[in-house]
């Protein structure tokens, strides 16, 4: 009688899952340029974590209104990603792409790059893309935030 402590698939179920420690890598490998702005060149995301994928975030308040200006609205939308990531038990580190659209230039650039910065403090960036639009879904809408994420699972 031959005794099976594993079946095929319990093994399989295990190689795939991440061992507890096991975390998103965000490098910027060798024979690549350094990136020139505050971001990963890639990101890579163990088996067996939870993907989440935003909708673009635009820099509409709570209440309905917009801010005026594309720094405000962008700080908004950082917000809304945070908060959005929150409800979902990830934090911007889970963060393994964003994709940054704008309709207009900003005239503070650097209020932007310190939302930015202040969102991914304590970790690497993840991959990042910025992309000047001609319009966003409303004329008023001056900048939206697209964000993909990645939820470690505890092993288990």
């Amino acid at each position: 009688m031959t005794l099976r402590l594993f079946s095929p698939a319990l093994l399989l179920t295990i190689a795939a899952t991440p061992a507890l420690g096991q975390h998103i890598r965000k490098t910027n490998p060798p024979g690549v340029a350094r990136p020139v702005g505050s971001y990963s060149h890639v990101t890579e995301v163990p088996p067996g974590t939870r993907m989440l994928f935003l909708a673009g975030q635009v820099g509409n308040r709570l209440d309905g209104s917009l801010p005026a200006s594309i720094e405000a609205q962008a700080a908004q939308a950082f917000d809304d990603v945070r908060a959005i990531l929150a409800s979902q038990g990830a934090r911007p580190d889970h963060i393994v792409k964003m994709t940054i659209y704008a309709a207009a230039k900003p005239t503070d650039p650097a209020a932007i790059g310190r939302k930015h910065a202040e969102m991914f403090k304590g970790t690497e960036p993840p991959p990042n893309t910025w992309v000047y639009v001609s319009q966003l879904a409303r004329p008023e809408y001056l900048i939206e935030i697209e964000v993909v994420a990645a939820v470690p699972t505890p092993a288990g």
